[in-house]
């Protein structure tokens, strides 16, 4: 693989985390202008996220037939018009309907891409690769916090990262002609045209994919519920103005792109289960710290470090992928990876949020804990089912 195809796979990746972000900063404003609930944003995350399961649970199907070069310009191009639809859009309905192609487009997009590199690059390079996530996600919410800063409304925001991500669409869409000279190369090396799409029902029999799931699962439904209800968690429980707590939403985001940065570096010395149980140490430490009644400058520091130990889990995961299950299957299996990854984020954010309305928000670093303390059991039951890196 080419070093300028690696530079746009990474490219691809910026422009997947630009937008992932940028709800939860925008949202303690959109909700006052929009005179909705504040968990309704929930509401909006939920089909985003059904949009992305369903293309990832098709990505096998999609990527076998048009390659995934351009599954990847189709779907970022319809994230990038979702986008541009938020920045003329002025009720709450409008954002529900437009976040169906947003979903649709992360979804196919995101399983094309960390199947290719699982397959073609070393660990280093999945971890870098979601680095460039990081660095997607971290640019997001900077630009709405200073579209908010300026006075500017929030739709701004949604429109420059629309834009961005167009220009994007036509790099990828000039390497396209790359693309399929590596993915020809794949069928003369391995022969990978030969295998059918594998169906859901096979998939979910494969030993140790049950666990590989709620894996997925639980580690999305951290991410998104810290990415999406931290901002809001600041604002009324730690006492931080709207603004500020926009800003300061990106802490945990920085967090993950300088550790998957890092991390990209301790690949080369330690092997996925080792830096999989150094993140799992992190963010049981950045939550402790949430708990614990100090200044919000502990708080911030507290975003910080969990990202820290978000940051090896999702790459490592994904990387070992082609070992657990085979180069064959390693598309099939990160579809539904994805997938369950998505469906985290459909139920437990929004069900953070109403949780929050009834009871309290203080609940924010309990919910971080019980999912993590879940994960942390399936995955050690996932080793413990291995013997030199092969199924049981």
């Amino acid at each position: 693989m080419t070093s300028i195809l690696i530079a746009i796979i990474y490219l691809a990746f910026i422009s997947l985390g630009l937008p992932d972000s940028m709800l939860g900063s925008a949202w303690p404003t959109i909700y006052k202008e929009f005179g909705v609930n504040v968990s309704w944003m929930g509401i909006i995350s939920m089909i985003i996220s059904a949009g992305t399961v369903v293309s990832s649970l098709n990505s096998d199907k999609l990527t076998k037939r048009f390659g995934a070069g351009k599954v990847t310009v189709a779907s970022v191009a319809l994230t990038a018009l979702a986008l541009l639809g938020f920045s003329f859009s002025h009720s709450f309905i409008s954002l529900c309907i437009l976040a169906i192609p947003y979903g649709l487009g992360a979804g196919s997009v995101d399983a094309a891409l960390n199947n290719y590199v699982a397959l073609h690059l070393e660990a280093k390079h999945m971890s870098w690769l979601h680095c460039m996530w990081g660095l997607g996600a971290l640019t997001g919410p900077v630009i709405m916090g200073a579209v908010l800063s300026a006075n500017r409304p929030w739709n701004m925001g949604y429109r420059i990262v629309g834009i961005i991500q167009l220009v994007i669409v036509v790099i990828i869409f000039v390497s396209l002609p790359k693309w399929e000279a590596s993915e020809e190369k794949d069928i003369e090396d391995k022969g990978l045209e030969k295998r059918e799409p594998i169906p859901l029902h096979k998939l979910v029999r494969l030993p140790g994919i049950k666990n590989v799931m709620l894996s997925f699962f639980c580690y999305c439904a951290i991410e998104q519920t810290v990415m999406g209800w931290g901002s809001t968690y600041l604002v009324l429980e730690k006492g931080v103005d709207e603004t500020t707590a926009a800003k300061l939403a990106v802490l945990f985001v920085i967090g993950i792109t300088i550790g998957r940065a890092l991390n990209g570096f301790l690949a080369i010395k330690f092997n996925d289960v080792q830096l999989i149980y150094m993140g799992f140490t992190l963010i049981s430490i950045g939550v402790v710290l949430l708990f614990l009644p100090f200044s919000n400058m502990v708080s911030f520091i507290a975003l910080i470090i969990v990202g820290l130990g978000c940051a090896p889990v999702y790459p490592c995961f994904i990387h070992s992928t082609p070992e657990l299950f085979g180069e064959d299957m390693s598309q099939a299996v990160i579809g539904v990876q994805m997938a369950s990854a998505y469906v985290g984020v459909v139920v437990m954010p929004p069900l953070f949020g109403f949780l929050a309305k009834a009871l309290s928000f203080r609940l924010f670093p309990y919910y971080i804990l019980i999912l993590e303390l879940i994960m942390v059991f399936v995955y050690s039951d996932l080793r413990g089912k291995k013997t030199g890196g092969q199924s049981s």
